[in-house]
């Protein structure tokens, strides 16, 4: 589960935070760029003393300026003190993971490595459990996967776009989660390519489900390594969210919404 990060105003309230994890939500994606601060301050709140088992996964490498614009914050004494960030805010001692968050131009160097070597030192001292990486190219995660163990992966992936797919492919045969960021299409709003898709409303209707629903399980029945984070920000979502994982795509189904592709691999 992603928690909203537009502010206060719209994330969930503090007992329906705590609800989601007692629903049987066991992975939270966040970040200290989120809010800034906020995100990461709202699951302190709901959920400090955190239960076990829970599995709080973040990201580093960008910060926002006073104005919210993201910037690079990726030099490795950064992305340290970005880890160190989320550690303080969110009151724990490890993090189950976090993402290195690359700026998506597929550069295997000298930076890459040195970046690596930051977030491997980090989880060598107990600071993080798992090197994740995030808007990774396929150069770079076999680039990655051959100097260090890499437990996660968060690109862009959705129905309408796939260009992920060998990303996806990789991760499957080495056993590394596959975290699609934007599971329910990007934009949002009228212009969301997923849920506004003609043929995603027609789908669901027949089989009496919501189009995001159809959208997350038709995710979910790609491979056994996805593992979803779609932005939850009122109960009725997150409910919503929640029962994709019991629904299925009958044969019609699946052949229907892979005409939904916009960006091919």
């Amino acid at each position: 589960m992603r928690p909203a990060a537009d502010g206060r105003g719209d994330a969930l309230p503090l007992p329906q935070r705590q609800a989601a994890v007692a629903a049987g939500v066991d992975h939270i994606d966040t970040a200290q760029y989120y809010g800034p601060g906020i995100v990461n301050d709202l699951i302190r709140e709901a959920l400090c003393p955190y239960p076990d088992g829970l599995a709080i996964v973040s990201k580093v490498a960008v910060r926002r300026d006073d104005r919210g614009a993201v910037l690079p914050f990726d030099d490795p004494d950064q992305l340290r003190e970005g880890i160190e960030d989320n550690l303080r805010s969110l009151r724990v001692g490890q993090l189950a993971a976090v993402n290195l968050r690359l700026p998506g131009d597929g550069r295997v160097d000298a930076r890459f490595d040195d970046q690596l070597a930051a977030m491997v030192a980090a989880r060598d001292e107990g600071l993080i459990a798992g090197v994740g990486l995030s808007n990774v190219s396929l150069g770079q995660l076999r680039h990655a996967v051959a100097g260090t163990d890499i437990v996660c992966v968060q690109n862009l992936f959705h129905l309408a776009d796939r260009r992920g797919a060998p990303v996806l492919g990789e991760c499957l045969s080495r056993s590394i989660a596959f975290v699609p960021f934007c599971p329910l299409g990007w934009p949002r709003g009228q212009d969301n390519p997923v849920l506004t898709s003609p043929v995603v409303i027609q789908t669901a209707g027949r089989l009496g489900i919501t189009p995001a629903q159809a959208a997350l399980q038709w995710l979910l029945q790609l491979a056994p390594n996805v593992l979803l984070i779609p932005g939850t920000g009122t109960v009725a979502h997150l409910r919503e969210n929640l029962a994709a994982e019991s629904v299925t795509l009958d044969d019609e189904a699946l052949r229907t919404l892979d005409g939904v592709i916009h960006q091919r691999p």
